[in-house]
């Protein structure tokens, strides 16, 4: 990449792990299905549970099926959260909204999208038709992430990466010329950062999510 970021490797990528507060989340969630056991048996750091990205990905091998998806976007919160109650508490507004109750039917349906058409059109049902109210684009690209970057294949679409606001920032650093925002990120500007990090992992001859957690690095320094 331009800005000279060193791109990590898989393993590392893999092993990015997350700590999380079990308590916390339980509370908030709608019920106790809705908790993958996985997540308890996640080794503990410094007196908290930590989950990485491998343990999630194994969780999103069971999204075919209502609970697997619930415990997919639960697993995908809880990695990309962390432990303070806030950060915990608006990620709860998902699961009290008044359209609660659509939450596992845009979820069967914007995965589905993922599965047949690719990461754009799942991308634009979260974002417009399938939109889950409190379950912006920085999380809902985990989410979409974690259900299709090993399953789909590069050749006939994009891999599905995230995209949030240290992501955009090192964009940003990349491209000054593009006006990267840092939130709200339309559909064709998604899969214009799709296109960008597949290209350069081709380039560099890495998979696209390594790519991502250099550009988050990248992003980390530039908040």
């Amino acid at each position: 990449m331009q800005t000279g970021t060193p791109v990590p490797d898989r393993a590392e990528v893999l092993g990015r792990a997350i700590p999380f507060d079990r308590t916390r989340w339980l509370s908030v969630l709608p019920g106790g299905d809705w908790w993958p056991d996985e997540l308890d048996d996640c080794p503990t750091v410094g007196g908290r549970p930590r989950v990485d990205r491998e343990t999630v990905f194994g969780i999103a091998r069971r999204a075919d099926t209502p609970q697997g998806r619930r415990h997919l976007l639960t697993a995908a919160l809880v990695w990309g959260t962390g432990t303070k109650a806030q950060s915990v508490a608006r990620r709860a507004r998902i699961f009290t909204s008044p359209r609660s109750q659509d939450i596992e039917a845009h979820l069967a349906s914007a995965l589905g999208l993922l599965r047949r058409e690719g990461a754009e059109a799942a991308y634009s049902a979260f974002r417009e038709t399938r939109r889950i109210k409190f379950l912006g684009p920085a999380f809902f690209t985990k989410v979409l992430y974690f259900a299709g970057h090993e399953q789909c294949d590069p050749v006939v679409a994009p891999r599905p990466l995230i995209l949030d606001r240290y992501v955009a920032l090192a964009l940003r650093a990349e491209a000054p010329d593009e006006k990267w925002r840092l939130g709200g990120w339309t559909t064709q500007r998604y899969l214009r950062y799709l296109t960008f990090a597949h290209d350069q992992a081709q380039r560099v001859g890495v998979r696209p999510d390594q790519i991502e957690a250099a550009l988050f690095a990248r992003g980390g320094q530039l908040r």
